[in-house]
């Protein structure tokens, strides 16, 4: 690895195999790409050191919630964006948080419990802090597409197989269980912990973790990305596409536009403008010859709006410097917060009792 704060081509093939097998022994990395584990575990540590390279786990579906995603733009007072961002990016249920050009100062993308407890969070968490001027909120339909499935692209046919020789794939369960949560919990804090320290912290088995852990990577209850700095991929510029389509065409054009290269996300959305699509491109110049492109390949699809991403605070859970570095975990799950749930408690206690006061004077 360069130490200009560069990556060399080992540095992307590296990369590459931990998005293809994230918890991969070293052994097997190091086969894969023809040279020593130790080597690719030192190599390794160095990036991610550095905040050039990492990686991180988050459940999908869990059965103690049913998950609802959501997009959120925020408008923020003069001078107080950095400071919104900041509070909200502690925030475990935020998956996603931008500051973008356009018609809003940040997107949000935030996964809760169900609608209740994103009513409360929009009305109760961001309604109240001073900063936020403004909210738009729209419930994604169906998630097409994520960013755990974007590479690099740099392995061949032979490497990957070494990768994921003895893999499970597509079997196990979709949901993640109430009992696997311990378990689930750690691999989000940290998802290459061996085996035998998970078993220790859980006070579990370890062939009941390697079983638990391949059931949930096999369903595809539990997701992992590796993720490089931004200025460093290739693709540094981030677009958000807002578009239109007829109904019956959304399911059909999703699918197709989550194939493209240059597609990290790709929503059905709650609102009038029925779909979202974020994707990342070599370079700020080629946003209009990509939306010539889709205008070609999808006259279906009508563009209503776009912003460009400026800077990524958090991505999967990971909090991220101006040059998209990372810094720090927050890891990822579920929102509790008493301040929030007590102020609703209040609203409701107001609304029975105005509601009982009604009853009374009309009889």
């Amino acid at each position: 690895m360069h130490t200009s704060g560069t990556l060399d081509e080992l540095d992307h093939l590296l990369v590459t195999a931990l998005q293809t097998a994230p918890r991969a022994d070293w052994r097997r990395i190091g086969a894969a790409l023809g040279i020593d584990g130790s080597t690719a575990a030192r190599r390794w540590a160095r990036l991610n050191r550095a905040g050039l390279a990492w990686l991180a786990c988050f459940p999908v579906a869990v059965e103690w919630m049913t998950a609802v995603v959501a997009f959120i733009e925020i408008d923020c007072a003069p001078g107080r964006l950095h400071e919104v961002a900041a509070d909200i990016a502690e925030d475990p249920n935020v998956f996603n948080l931008e500051h973008v050009t356009g018609g809003r100062d940040l997107i949000v993308t935030v996964v809760l419990r169900d609608n209740a407890e994103l009513a409360r969070y929009v009305g109760f968490r961001l309604g109240r802090l001073s900063g936020v001027t403004a909210t738009r909120t729209q419930i994604a339909t169906t998630l097409h597409s994520e960013g755990s499935r974007w590479r690099l692209d740099r392995l061949d046919e032979r490497q990957r197989d070494v990768l994921l020789a003895g893999r499970p794939r597509g079997t196990g369960d979709l949901m993640l269980r109430a009992d696997d949560r311990e378990l689930a919990r750690l691999l989000v804090e940290d998802c290459r912990q061996p085996v035998t320290r998970l078993a220790e912290r859980t006070g579990l088995s370890p062939t009941t973790v390697r079983r638990r852990i391949a059931r949930m990577e096999g369903g595809g209850a539990l997701m992992y990305r590796c993720e490089v700095a931004r200025s460093l991929s290739g693709w540094p510029v981030t677009v958000y596409l807002w578009a239109s389509a007829p109904p019956d065409e959304v399911a059909r054009l999703a699918g197709r536009l989550a194939g493209l290269r240059e597609t990290r996300m790709c929503a059905s959305l709650s609102g009038a403008d029925n779909m979202l699509f974020a994707v990342w491109l070599r370079s700020i110049d080629r946003v209009q010859s990509f939306e010539t492109a889709l205008r070609r390949g999808f006259p279906q699809l009508t563009i209503t709006d776009r912003a460009v991403g400026l800077w990524q605070m958090k991505l999967a859970g990971q909090i991220l410097d101006p040059q998209g570095r990372h810094l720090r975990t927050v890891p990822f799950w579920t929102w509790d917060d008493p301040v929030s749930e007590e102020a609703l408690g209040d609203l409701v206690d107001r609304l029975r009792a105005g509601s009982g006061a009604a009853r009374r004077g009309l009889g």
